[in-house]
């Protein structure tokens, strides 16, 4: 016998709103005892008791917001009677620096999952192997697509089995930036870190010659050499745009056999930097998918694994939450300082922190970045927090870390890419379409409904776990699909050719 859904769900003993599961029209009595007063529409809060002016609104057993007027029981709780500010328009929290990082039990090496990688000559593993074209500005962008296009049509990939493909990484900068600035410094670790990644089997980085991004300062800030997979040229030093094409498709059709030697052998788990994603979420994000992606991450961590949180403005609210997990004092107060970064800097162009949620997550029905940022946080599991990044900067550290990044998608996972990321995994509750090459990216479904109807982009439905299936079954389901994609499984995303276009630098400072 089939149990009935549930309609409503109250998530901690110590909230004061529940999220409804279903329409629950005026009059509707919830299992609560409720009476809904005003129509709450499916993944929305309603109140489960009276919220005076000013007070706080808790869901997960935290503040979301405030009550900007009187929410009587049973009300519709979202953007016209909450929002971010208390009394003094401020939310204080206690940050509490490394006193709740409790080491997990970690699995002994030999003991530990594996998966079937390409082991790289610097030792990195990688899960997938391409063959890349990176660009230094965009005037090179076009020869790059036209060298990619001219050996696709070609058919000579069908000769090279064990290569994934061959990718131009386009962009719209390297150039008109300040080249003593950050925005500078964030561009040159990006395109180091792609050169770098272990997806990548060889790379090309091709430029145009005059752009304020020179390819010979970047070799010599990282001691690079051009060897049979790495080679360099522009189109000005080699005399035009014909030529350069030409040079670039000889270039790759050497570089093919060479790539095409790699083999997958039997890695353990450790080798695994999985980055983490959510997108165009709604309000079971936080309920169903983020917290079951926490447990695939704790797992993964346990097996020796590194997992990377990012999307600094929507951590904003929860931070206090990682800071307590923070192995140390110094790490904890990193990532506040990366807080305080963009308060500065949204302010400095006018916006505010709270511009996030999206349209999007509103009709989905989160409210204010507070609620959003608290479920974006489970995405990153229970483990401590052993190290905090800049953009783009390399990830050395084993674990749980963070990575400083906007909260757009394709922006923060160009930056975990290129900080060593060598797969994905992105939830989502309202449907993104998304892919990210050279990382195969696992698309994990907050809800049902949005899964039935977009079961081709998505590889989890994550949405039955309020349903009555466990978090903890969830997440080893995660697990073990993240291994079978890390060998070689292809996700919905690489299936529909997803990831030629997401390659997208974070761009900061003027462009002058």
């Amino acid at each position: 016998m089939t149990r009935p859904r549930p309609t409503t769900l109250v998530l901690n003993s110590s909230d004061n709103i529940g999220v409804a599961l279903a329409n629950l029209d005026v009059g509707t009595v919830t299992p609560q005892g409720i009476t809904i007063i005003r129509r709450v529409p499916r993944g929305h809060k309603f109140a489960t008791s009276a919220i005076a002016p000013g007070a706080a609104v808790i869901k997960f057993g935290q503040i979301i917001g405030f009550a900007k007027v009187a929410i009587p029981v049973g009300d519709w709780i979202h953007e016209h009677n909450c929002g971010m500010g208390a009394g003094d328009g401020t939310l204080e929290h206690d940050y509490a620096f490394a006193e709740g990082a409790i080491a997990p039990q970690m699995i002994p090496p030999g003991q530990r999952a594996t998966f079937e990688g390409f082991r790289r000559a610097n030792g990195k593993v990688g899960t997938r192997n391409y063959v890349g074209i990176l660009t230094s500005v965009n005037c090179s962008a076009t020869v790059a697509k036209f060298m990619a296009e001219a050996i696709n049509r070609s058919g000579i990939l069908d000769d090279y089995p064990n290569i994934d493909g061959v990718i131009p990484f386009v962009h719209g900068t390297g150039c008109a930036m300040d080249m003593q600035g950050e925005g500078y410094q964030i561009f040159r670790r990006t395109q180091w870190g792609y050169t770098a990644n272990p997806n990548l089997g060889a790379a090309l980085l091709v430029g145009l010659g005059c752009e304020a991004f020179q390819i010979d300062k970047m070799k010599e800030s990282y001691q690079l050499s051009e060897t049979d997979t790495f080679q360099t040229m522009t189109i000005q030093e080699i005399g035009g745009t014909k030529k350069m094409i030409d040079w670039g498709v000889e270039r790759i059709k050497e570089m093919l056999p060479i790539a095409d030697r790699a083999r997958r052998e039997t890695v353990e788990a450790s080798e695994l930097t999985l980055a983490l994603q959510c997108g165009g979420s709604d309000g079971y994000s936080g309920i169903t998918a983020n917290p079951a992606l926490g447990v695939a991450v704790d797992i993964l961590v346990k097996h020796g694994g590194t997992a990377i949180l990012s999307e600094t403005p929507e951590v904003y609210g929860a931070e206090h939450l990682l800071t307590r997990r923070a192995v140390s004092r110094e790490v904890g107060e990193k990532l506040i300082e990366r807080i305080h970064w963009w308060e500065d800097y949204t302010s400095r162009n006018g916006g505010e922190m709270n511009n996030n949620p999206s349209p999007g997550n509103k009709l989905g029905g989160l409210t204010t970045i507070l609620e959003k940022s608290l479920g974006a946080t489970a995405k990153g599991g229970t483990t401590p927090l052993t190290a905090v990044y800049e953009y783009a900067e390399q990830v050395t550290e084993k674990g749980f870390v963070f990575m400083d990044t906007p909260g757009f998608d394709p922006v923060s996972a160009t930056g975990q890419v290129a900080g060593g990321a060598n797969v994905l995994a992105f939830t989502t509750g309202r449907g993104s379409a998304y892919g990210c090459k050279p990382v195969p990216s696992m698309k994990l479904a907050t809800n049902s409904e949005m899964y039935a109807r977009m079961t081709d982009d998505m590889d989890i439905n994550c949405g039955d776990i309020v349903e009555g299936v466990s978090i903890e079954d969830k997440g080893q389901q995660i697990f073990d699909m993240l291994l079978d994609i890390a060998s070689g499984k292809r996700t919905k995303s690489e299936e529909l050719g997803y990831g030629d276009n997401e390659f997208v630098p974070w761009q900061v400072g003027a462009v002058m």
